[in-house]
């Protein structure tokens, strides 16, 4: 039972040593202890302040990104228009311009259709002139010394001009 209830010297000696040991540590290492513990708190709630300000400027950030998308979208989308537009403006110059040039052509077409028409007319009075001419000369040509004749010549000369 001896081991088990220790002696009131031992009892002493171990308070006595216990007390200066913690004398000792309370100097010496209790202060930088508490120290190291309070600078390594104050580095986590730094470090908390400094990812809230982070997660605060990821969000500034992420609102900046998604208005920068819609301003991209909305000048995307007033290219794209001002691109159609274009296309339709510069189609309907050409189809203008085709237009135009098709009524000109039908207009050239038209005056040399004209042109042709009064040269065939104009070699037409011609031919008639010339006709006429050759038939006078035929009739000068001839002796006519009646009425009779004349009719006669006239008659053959018209049978022969329908036969041609």
């Amino acid at each position: 039972m001896d081991l088990v209830i220790p002696d009131f010297g031992l009892l002493f000696w171990m308070v006595v040593s216990f007390s200066i040991l913690l004398l000792i540590l309370r100097k010496f290492a209790w202060k930088p202890l508490l120290k190291m513990i309070q600078d390594r708190e104050d580095e986590i709630a730094k470090s908390l302040d400094s990812a809230n300000a982070a997660k605060a400027q990821m969000e500034q950030l992420t609102a900046q990104n998604e208005a920068i998308m819609k301003e991209a979208r909305a000048e995307r989308e007033a290219m794209l228009r001002e691109a159609k537009e274009t296309k339709d403006k510069i189609v309907a110059e050409a189809q203008t311009a085709a237009k135009a040039e098709a009524d000109k052509m039908i207009l050239a077409a038209r005056q040399e259709i004209e042109a042709e028409r009064e040269a065939a007319k104009s070699e037409i009075y011609s031919k008639v002139a010339e006709l006429s001419v050759n038939i006078a000369e035929k009739i000068l040509r001839r002796e006519l010394s009646s009425k009779n004749k004349q009719d006669e010549y006239v008659e053959e000369l018209v049978k022969n001009i329908s036969l041609n």
